[in-house]
């Protein structure tokens, strides 16, 4: 029985990941994860006792898994300013993962304080990775140019998320261009 509804819960945050990829956080409903996936909406309920609660167990299961590409292409690159140009390459190359698009549209919406701040928190993970390249380039405030930084790669992931006229390699080549130029400077 427990592996039934773990099944249940996997298909319910898949249904959660397309709907948010294809609507944002309006199209995450429950009427909409009901029929997504043949469940009855009070079915739905006995998983998750709100909208936000989907959302929070999806930055759970989620960020983590794009953190860790993160780190992993970070750990490939050898100088500090190639772990920085990895750091931004790679959160751009996974906004074309489902996974991506569904906590983007995440990230982009109101949601209450848990949620907020379990997205901050994942957010953090990934801005204490690059900190230590930052600092090993000589930073004097490593932790606020990280802060920086990743402010910058998420103008880019909205750029690219909008389908803006730039191919995304073109987004991603200028902001990894603007972050060096900014470190180094």
């Amino acid at each position: 029985m427990a592996e039934h509804r773990t099944m249940q819960r996997g298909a319910l945050l898949d249904a959660a990941r397309s709907l948010l990829s294809e609507g944002g956080t309006e199209a995450l409903t429950f009427p909409a994860l009901a029929e997504r996936t043949g469940l009855a909406r009070s079915s739905v309920y006995e998983y998750f006792r709100s909208r936000a609660a989907v959302v929070e167990e999806l930055c759970a299961v989620d960020f983590p898994v794009w953190a860790a590409e993160v780190e992993n292409a970070m750990e490939r690159a050898g100088t500090p300013e190639d772990k920085i140009e990895a750091y931004v390459r790679r959160q751009l190359d996974l906004v074309g993962d489902r996974r991506h698009r569904a906590v983007v549209a995440i990230s982009a919406s109101e949601l209450d304080a848990g949620a907020r701040e379990k997205i901050r928190a994942a957010h953090g993970g990934l801005i204490a990775m690059i900190v230590e390249a930052l600092a090993d380039l000589g930073h004097t405030e490593p932790r606020l140019a990280a802060m920086l930084l990743q402010g910058s790669v998420d103008a880019a992931v909205r750029r690219i998320e909008l389908g803006a006229a730039e191919e995304p390699g073109i987004v991603a080549d200028t902001a990894v261009a603007m972050v060096l130029r900014g470190v180094r400077g």
